[in-house]
């Protein structure tokens, strides 16, 4: 079953970089950007969560929650957000169930080496918990844009 629009978000409930768990359906009320992204630290993934961060106060005029997940340890996800101070939680993943259950985790192809990993991918839900769009094979340097642009869309449009 592939994970679209229109449907329910699968919930779950993830640490983030401090210990604390973060379960999806307790953000009800409030749009939520969904984010899964292969690696904490490297050069993509840190170029998509800054950008998330340096649209950070964009976000926040929708109420909006970013929740970055990857299969990355709290350890890993804490460097990760002191480093590029990031403002919003980093979910780690470890075994890569909310990746699977999110449909994301599956074979990548770099340099020619077939391996498993995720597939960066985003899900916006409304606040109720739907899937408003889903986003697939993301580019990284004007995403944060892309995903502003649609909340603007939506907003508009149920305002």
């Amino acid at each position: 079953m592939a994970i679209h629009a229109g449907q329910p978000a699968p919930d779950f409930t993830l640490p983030d970089e401090t210990g604390r768990s973060h379960t999806l359906s307790e953000y009800r009320g409030k749009p939520v950007v969904l984010f899964f992204y292969p690696e904490d630290d490297t050069p993509g993934c840190t170029t998509e969560v800054c950008n998330f961060r340096d649209d950070y106060s964009a976000y926040e005029q929708y109420d909006v929650q970013l929740l970055g997940v990857s299969p990355d340890d709290e350890e890993s996800d804490e460097a990760f957000k002191s480093k590029f101070n990031l403002p919003f939680p980093l979910l780690a993943d470890v075994g890569h169930k909310v990746c699977d259950l999110y449909e994301v985790w599956g074979e990548k192809v770099m340099f020619g080496f077939r391996y498993e990993g995720v597939r960066r991918s985003t899900f916006v839900i409304d606040p109720e918990g739907t899937i408003i769009k889903t986003y697939a094979q993301v580019g990284v340097e004007k995403h944060s844009q892309e995903v502003l642009d649609l909340l603007a869309e939506h907003f508009a449009k149920s305002a």
